[in-house]
């Protein structure tokens, strides 16, 4: 595939600064990926030259999306939106499935129940509003006062200052949290949490203690890693055609530029996702 457009995340600048995600060395950053099919090997049968696709593939292994060109299996792409343009299909695809693979198919988030998201204005938080929203959820959001706009603006019905209030103390009877932050994050949201609830993080690990606390109010807890999803991508391509889906370009760097991207990134103030441009 030829690349067009690469997302950038935090696993990134992780990656770049440790030499590598789970030990293996990465000499080529990124995951997020949006692009034109250039060839094709023996069999595949979903895409032809010409195609625009988009994804996250090979994940947690190295995909080299910061690069002219990429190769991965082809069920780790979809058909990129037609509504929206490279730099948009590649901001969404790690975060998306991210927020997918939390909410949907681990947490089994259902119409009527209460999620709490972190960092709701981030490029997770951003999206798993939008699609707990599609869901049907009562959604709650934690991010700075001067973001709370936005927040609101994809969908959430409450959103906390956590810098003046302590969400932990604001928030009761939720259904779901989806913990982006980690560290005593966890056992704050436990104390949101209803008998019966789920916790799921998507930063490791999730401290005995906490698994522990939980399981004694049967809470069902424990961290999720994303993985590239054929069936969950095509998912997320139907809520950006419907509508319900967006997302937020904070900036966009060229690929020389990709050290200033995750100078930004690293800053932790970003709003929605950072992309860098190809071609």
């Amino acid at each position: 595939m030829r690349v067009h457009a690469a997302g950038v995340n935090p696993t990134d600048w992780k990656a770049r600064a440790n030499g590598g995600r789970f030990g293996t060395a990465r000499p080529i950053l990124g995951f997020d990926v949006s692009g034109v099919v250039e060839a094709v090997g023996p069999g595949v049968s979903l895409y032809r030259p010409g195609d625009e696709v988009f994804g996250m593939p090979r994940f947690p292994h190295p995909a080299g999306a910061y690069a002219e060109y990429v190769t991965a299996p082809p069920r780790h792409f979809a058909r990129k939106p037609a509504s929206i343009d490279h730099v948009q299909a590649a901001a969404i695809p790690l975060a998306a499935l991210t927020a997918w693979q939390g909410l949907v198919d681990t947490a089994g988030l259902q119409a009527g129940q209460r999620v709490l998201l972190d960092a709701a204005a981030g490029g997770v938080g951003h999206l798993a509003v939008q699609i707990a929203k599609a869901r049907g959820a009562h959604v709650i959001g934690t991010a700075r006062s001067p973001k709370h706009a936005f927040v609101r603006s994809h969908g959430a019905d409450e959103v906390i200052d956590y810098t003046q209030v302590d969400f932990a103390e604001a928030v009761r009877d939720v259904d779901v949290v989806l913990d982006t932050i980690g560290g005593d994050y966890g056992p704050r949201s436990l104390r949101t949490l209803r008998d019966g609830g789920v916790l799921v993080s998507i930063v490791p690990p999730v401290e005995d203690e906490l698994l522990a606390a939980a399981e004694e109010r049967g809470i069902a807890a424990g961290w999720t890693l994303v993985e590239p999803d054929y069936a969950g991508l095509k998912e997320i391509v139907a809520l950006v055609e419907s509508g319900r889906l967006h997302a937020e370009i904070d900036s966009v760097f060229p690929l020389e530029e990709a050290a200033k991207a995750h100078e930004a990134g690293e800053r932790g103030r970003t709003t929605g996702k950072i992309v860098l441009t190809v071609v």
